[in-house]
């Protein structure tokens, strides 16, 4: 797995979700999603192949790869800042981790090494409150994804949890991510979605669908 070089923000943030992941089993953390219907409805909305190149971003222990193996994807790549977390989802999955490309980096820092066709982000980032850390991760998106590839970021809707395991998020609607992005990205699709917690409780996303539009 490559590593990333970490500044101090950085390192704050790897800090508290290695704590995450080292203290609280999967299936009990509030983001806990045992089968990811909205993203791969979407995933397939963006005209996904087997032979797509897909990043999920923020991926952690999440069960998205799971499902994309067992669909026969081959070009499947996670990226988290929380080793613990890639290793969570690579013992699950036992010798089939070997077909999935593990990252660890913060993503604001990461220089990608390739491009992809389809950039998946659920729940990443809504937790980056710093201008500057939005900026990063837009140009990071804009790098690694190549022209006329799909984005899918989901957030907390407007009308979500305005925190999510004790840190504080941004909250977005459609238009609002859009601004965010900026004039490379291009709207394709938006769609709410109550997810409902380990715990019971209701949690209101919005699903986005973007295309990243032609040049360099």
């Amino acid at each position: 797995m490559s590593e990333a070089r970490q500044a101090p923000k950085e390192a704050s943030r790897q800090a508290h979700w290695e704590g995450v992941y080292t203290s609280k089993e999967e299936t009990t953390v509030s983001w806990f999603q045992d089968h990811p219907a909205p993203s791969l409805e979407l995933i397939e909305r963006a005209g996904a192949t087997k032979d797509t190149g897909i990043i999920d971003i923020g991926g952690g222990a999440s069960r998205l790869p799971d499902a994309l193996l067992e669909r026969g994807f081959r070009h499947v790549a996670v990226l988290d800042v929380s080793q613990a977390a890639l290793d969570v989802a690579c013992l699950r999955l036992g010798r089939r981790a070997s077909e999935v490309q593990w990252i660890t980096a913060d993503v604001t820092e990461w220089s990608p090494p390739q491009r992809f066709d389809i950039w998946h982000d659920r729940a990443a980032f809504h937790f980056l409150i710093d201008a500057a850390d939005r900026a990063a991760y837009v140009a990071r998106l804009t790098e690694a994804l190549r022209p006329g590839g799909y984005a899918i970021i989901a957030t907390f809707a407007t009308d979500g949890p305005e925190k999510c395991s004790g840190l504080v998020v941004n909250r977005y609607d459609a238009e609002g991510l859009a601004r965010e992005l900026g004039e490379m990205f291009t709207l394709v699709e938006t769609r709410r979605h109550d997810h409902l917690t380990p715990g019971n409780a209701t949690q209101r996303f919005q699903f986005s669908l973007f295309q990243r539009r032609g040049g360099i």
